[in-house]
């Protein structure tokens, strides 16, 4: 896998933007971050897809991503790789609430067969289809803009801890 490459980088500048992409399009699973209006920031794990150069998030009308959104368009996800030892990279975006009923239907079948593990049958695109106008599902279109990463460190004995090192990242434009 592409990031089991992890430790050639020295850099997140050295990664291609093609790379990045097909980090984010390989995993399913991501922490939103996103400003509130009290308290500090907000983070909700979730699935995603990704289509285009889009990515697409899953959720209700009335929750807080999606009023969120419709305050503040900036916002972040940390694509998660679900297997140890972890990795991810953070994406900056700006987003947009759709709010095309057959939009959130479409796009929230397509999530619950992320969720399972592979496509959902046809045979259930009524009942989710029904779940989702009933949940009032919305799609939130992230457009990345920039990404942040730190290479991961890990330890997992102590002959791990030669040559162990530890540097700084910074922001990259998405395209860059």
């Amino acid at each position: 896998m592409l990031w089991d490459a992890w430790s050639r980088w020295r850099r997140l500048e050295d990664m291609t933007p093609e790379e990045r992409r097909r980090f984010v399009r390989g995993h399913r699973t991501a922490i939103f971050g996103y400003s509130r209006k009290n308290d500090g920031p907000a983070m909700s794990a979730l699935y995603y897809v990704m289509e285009g150069d889009e990515i697409l998030v899953s959720t209700m009308r009335a929750r807080a991503k999606a009023a969120a959104v419709r305050r503040d368009p900036k916002v972040s996800l940390c694509v998660l790789d679900e297997k140890w030892p972890p990795t991810y990279l953070n994406v900056y975006c700006d987003a947009v609430v759709d709010e095309d009923p057959q939009a959130g239907a479409d796009l929230f079948f397509k999530i619950m067969g992320v969720m399972a593990g592979r496509p959902l049958s046809e045979d259930s695109r009524a009942e989710v289809e029904e779940m989702a106008r009933r949940e009032e599902r919305v799609v939130l279109r992230l457009r990345p803009y920039a990404t942040f990463a730190t290479p991961p460190r890990h330890v997992t004995t102590e002959a791990d801890l030669a040559g162990l090192t530890h540097w700084t990242s910074a922001s990259v434009p998405w395209d860059a």
